[in-house]
């Protein structure tokens, strides 16, 4: 464990924040060990999905558990368990790699494999429920190790029973999907992919080629961390129902929608931010991506603070043109 530790490389808005004291939890038996000692103030995975607004006050712990393991095959698909701590988007290419499908289209999407199921992450029409089996995690508190199901994460959309009912109470050490082998089912209808495909020149799409698809297409809209601070997209979109959404649509007859099972319909929050000036717009060391008004970036030398003050004004300026409430699909602390 050690003392005042920066916590700058550890997020990828570049935040400097410091951690009282800081410890990697890469085993169960040294997690436990650590929870035995002081309950943890913040569990950071990649930092790709939070925003530090202040120093952290008590221990910080890493999910830095790694792993790759098969645990059941047929002739057909095959189940993988990842270690938390294992990087989403090179697990996504490992699994290219072998040949297995089901993840392609969530190419490139940052943050850890124990971040994936706490927000259902998904994008270009597929979402992490539809490959999720189980995953192991570890109760902070009781300091037993459970299983959860599908069924039992609760997952909705960019949501699960980790944000909800049990938000704060577990430490994630290991996620479990199953993926398809060969017939793999495909799904180019979703955003650009299928032009983006013709570009290529590709004429009978395989997983490799979708996901390159994919991470052309992110690449054009979301900027790298590596090279200007940013979470990616700050907000949901927001979901309402269909006959909410067709009152707004009678003041703003341009706005678009994606239709949604149940009568319902989800809206761009990048499209809504973008109408109201804000795409591209810079206050002081922060302000919108010029590619992509729901991504807010760090201009070099933005606090959490400042950051924070800057959604606040884009909800504002969202709920009074149209009515609609941003929430942020970062996490604040």
């Amino acid at each position: 464990m050690r003392q005042n530790v920066s916590l700058k490389p550890y997020n990828t808005f570049g935040l400097t924040a410091f951690a009282e004291r800081f410890a990697e939890g890469d085993s169960i038996e040294g997690l436990l060990d650590l929870l035995e000692k002081e309950q943890p103030a913040l569990i950071l995975g990649g930092g790709s999905n939070v925003l530090l607004t202040q120093n952290i006050h008590g221990l910080v712990i890493k999910n830095n558990f790694k792993e790759k393991t098969i645990v059941a095959e047929t002739e057909d698909t095959v189940q993988v368990r990842f270690g938390a701590g294992e990087n989403w988007h090179e697990c996504v290419l490992w699994c290219l790699e072998q040949g297995y499908g089901g993840i392609e289209n969530l190419s490139l999407i940052p943050g850890t494999i124990g971040a994936a199921p706490m927000q259902n992450i998904g994008a270009y029409g597929v979402e992490l429920q539809q490959v999720f089996v189980e995953l192991e995690a570890v109760h902070l508190q009781e300091k037993e190790v459970r299983t959860f199901d599908n069924k039992e994460c609760m997952f909705g959309y960019r949501d699960s029973v980790f944000k909800g009912e049990f938000k704060g109470q577990y430490f994630i050490v290991s996620v479990t999907l199953q993926l398809t082998k060969h017939s793999h089912k495909l799904d180019i209808s979703y955003g650009a992919i299928q032009q983006t495909l013709e570009q290529a020149g590709v004429q009978t799409p395989d997983i490799k080629a979708i996901s390159n698809a994919v991470i052309r297409i992110r690449s054009g809209k979301l900027p790298d961390p590596a090279k200007i601070g940013n979470a990616g997209s700050f907000f949901k979109n927001p979901v309402m129902a269909k006959s909410q959404f067709e009152v707004i649509q009678m003041k703003h007859p341009d706005i678009i929608c994606y239709d949604l099972p149940e009568e319902h319909v989800k809206v761009p929050a990048g499209w809504l931010i973008e109408q109201c000036g804000w795409k591209g717009k810079r206050i002081g060391n922060t302000g919108t991506h010029i590619n992509q008004a729901l991504v807010l970036v760090n201009h070099g030398n933005a606090t959490g603070q400042e950051i924070l003050q800057t959604a606040y004004q884009i909800q504002d300026a969202v709920h009074d043109k149209f009515k609609i409430l941003l929430t942020p699909e970062v996490n604040v602390v």
